[in-house]
Formats: structure tokens, C-alpha cells, sequence
């Protein structure tokens, strides 16, 4: 089983930013977060091919998954995993279902029970609301992506409180042409790191409700509240 986090999704207008010293690049952070924050708002539904890379701390294989995400407004979210191995995660709000077909089985848990690398829900969940749940910096004294905008270092706001993931930072790239995320690293204490890249985007197109409810199979065993947690 696959292991990935919780809570994204970014949009914005591009304007290639100079860097021209530390305060310059973060108010270029703060100018683009207001731009996502601003498209979010605007941005009713979401859905996107993604592929996952895992690097665990003191090993050099990669372990690779891809599938598709959908989203829409207010708090559904399904991450369906397509290779290596099926499963399927249902959220609605801060309730989760993970249906493994492989095992017959549909674990039911809290969202924020979820691993922290499990899939990036709570970033995903909270589009359009970065700077409520999330303290946001430039990386790498203003390091930008491919094109050119500026890499967005995010800091859970519950970091170290009780019930906190082990996360300790996001990593987000913004694509110039869309405005959507590029790409998303999730970096854990363990010194392990999750990579997101999101592909194939659509937004606002009517994403009927039936897509995030899940119909479980005639004999599936139900298990309650076993989610890992973070």
C-alpha cells in the first residue's frame, strides 16, 4: 500500500517576477498566493491525471504510482490509484474511505488520521485557503520553476501540536499557462519525500456528485477508524 498525505490545488495569473533580493521575492510569494487564493475561490470543481514518486529515507529505490483526482466544492474529494495497484479514497469533509480492492476491504477513518504521505488530501481539500492553513515562504532564498514563478515552501500551522502529521513542509510549483500546481514534494520528518506532478487538468466542468460516492461491492469487509495516522 501505497503511503501519501493530505491537502491541493493552485491557480493564478503568470507574471515573470525578477528577483531582485529577499524582500522583493517575498512579496512575490504573497502576490502569489493571493492570485491562487483568488482562483481557487473561483474554481467550483477539479479533476487531474497525477503521478507519485516516494523516496524513503535510506533507500535508493523510487516507488512510483499514478491515477487521477477529482474535487469539487464543498469538501468532496476522490484519489484513485491506478498502478502499481488499485485503491480508492473517498472524502467527504474530514470522513475518508479507502477501498482496497485487492484485500475486499473499505477502511473507514478521519481525514486527518492519514499518513502524511498518503496522498496530498488536506492540501487539496483546502484550495483557494493556503494562507489559513499553511505559513508560506519563498524556497530557497526565491529558487523558481520551469516557468519562472516563484517555488512556494508551505509550513502546516499545527505543526508539533497533538494530533499534527508527521509533514513538515510542502514544496508547490505553479504552472505558468494554467495556474494550476505543477508539481508538489511532500517532505517528512522520517526524511522521506513524496513528489506529485498533475497532468491532463480540467476545471469547473460539472463533476456530478455519483463520482464521489463510493458503492461497495456485495460482501466487501467494512473496517472502522484503523486508518494510520501521521
Amino acid at each position: 500500500m501505497k503511503f501519501i498525505l493530505a491537502s491541493l490545488i493552485i491557480v493564478m495569473s503568470l507574471i515573470p517576477f525578477p528577483v531582485l533580493g529577499k524582500e522583493n521575492v517575498a512579496q512575490q510569494v504573497r502576490d502569489l498566493v493571493k492570485r491562487v487564493d483568488t482562483r481557487y475561490a473561483a474554481t467550483k470543481d477539479f479533476q487531474a491525471d497525477f503521478t507519485q514518486e516516494t523516496r524513503i529515507e535510506g533507500f535508493d529505490t523510487l516507488l512510483r504510482s499514478s491515477g487521477r483526482v477529482y474535487i469539487k466544492k464543498p469538501g468532496y474529494l476522490r484519489w484513485d490509484y491506478a498502478e502499481p495497484s488499485v485503491e480508492h479514497i473517498y472524502v467527504q469533509n474530514d470522513q475518508l474511505q479507502m477501498y482496497v480492492p485487492k484485500h475486499n476491504q473499505i477502511l473507514k477513518g478521519n481525514l486527518t488520521m492519514m499518513v502524511a504521505t498518503k496522498a496530498p488530501l488536506h492540501l487539496l481539500q483546502g484550495m483557494g485557503k493556503l494562507t489559513e492553513h499553511f505559513d508560506v515562504y519563498p524556497t530557497d532564498n526565491g529558487r523558481t520553476g520551469e516557468g519562472g514563478l516563484p517555488l512556494l515552501t508551505l509550513i502546516p500551522k499545527n505543526q508539533g501540536q497533538p494530533g499534527s502529521s508527521s509533514l513538515i513542509r510542502i514544496v508547490s510549483e505553479i504552472q505558468p499557462d494554467t495556474y494550476f500546481i505543477r508539481s508538489i514534494a511532500l517532505h517528512e520528518v522520517s526524511g522521506n519525500i513524496s513528489t506529485f506532478r498533475f497532468t491532463n487538468v480540467k476545471a469547473n466542468t460539472g463533476i456530478d456528485d455519483t463520482v464521489f460516492i463510493l458503492d461497495p461491492p456485495e460482501g466487501v469487509v467494512i473496517v472502522e477508524d484503523v486508518l494510520p495516522q501521521g
